[in-house]
């Protein structure tokens, strides 16, 4: 299938690894100019050249916390690229903690890192998409905006108004055919993965070994996802297929997520 994607410019968001790399993959494989951040220089380079070998790509070590950051990699993107069509939102998770165990200060931190990131780089791109009368703006996020974990506090907050947040997006931006759209996911094979896999299995007392294979038991198609099926899903939402398809917040889970709403 065609997804209509050639040459169209896409920024994802920390995407030096992981869910943010695969989602930049994916798009490149489908055509588009790529433009990619991360704080970590080293592992970005590495995965800009990987990107290069499927197509065009751009990247700047950037923090999606730091609003000059994020204009910086904004006007470099114009600047090389042309106008953005397509933006991916995505930042690493909070802490792994529980309520109690929570600072101000963590809290703040992760309102900048989880939610005003989103904000700030929406707004850089919104007036060029609307003047051209097409956009695509993804938000990867979590099934914790439907489904909350004890552990990922803040996560579990500020990802359900992120859910909020896309579907308000959706309703104020969709005169201007620009489509606006959250990814909801589940245990997927990541760093972040591991982060909380640390934590639990200290508090369950069991083995690494033991602990995944009771999270793929809890999941209907019993395994862990890769990121690459969430950058596949990705792309999709992207392209001139996904055409009417705006304001969900689509689970990519496994079927972990128990409600039907």
């Amino acid at each position: 299938m065609d997804l209509g994607l050639k040459g169209r410019v896409a920024m994802v968001a920390a995407a030096s690894k992981g869910i943010g790399k695969a989602c930049a993959l994916a798009l490149a494989q489908e055509g588009c100019r790529v433009s990619i951040c991360s704080r970590d220089s080293k592992t970005l380079m590495k995965t800009a050249e990987e990107i290069n070998a499927h197509g065009e790509t751009m990247c700047l070590v950037a923090d999606v916390s730091s609003p000059q950051s994020l204009k910086n990699w904004y006007q470099a993107t114009v600047e090389n690229f042309g106008q953005v069509d397509i933006l991916v939102t995505n930042t690493g998770g909070p802490p792994v903690s529980r309520f109690l165990q929570l600072s101000d200060e963590q809290w703040l931190a992760g309102v900048e890192s989880t939610l005003m990131n989103v904000v700030r780089l929406s707004r850089l791109v919104i007036p060029g998409m609307q003047q051209r009368k097409w956009g695509r703006i993804i938000h990867l996020t979590s099934l914790v905006a439907k489904q909350p974990i004890d552990e990922l506090t803040i996560s579990s907050t500020l990802r359900a108004g992120l859910s909020g947040l896309t579907k308000t997006m959706a309703n104020q931006l969709g005169p201007d055919g620009i489509t606006v759209n959250a990814v909801l996911m589940g245990q997927i094979l990541t760093d972040r993965q591991n982060a909380i896999a640390d934590v639990r299995v200290k508090e369950r007392g069991v083995s690494y070994e033991q602990y995944f294979e009771q999270l793929a038991a809890e999941i209907p198609l019993r395994r862990l996802g890769e990121p690459r099926e969430v950058g596949e899903v990705v792309a999709f939402l992207a392209s001139e297929r996904a055409s009417y398809l705006t304001g969900v917040s689509l689970q990519v889970d496994g079927g972990l997520i128990r409600g039907t709403m």
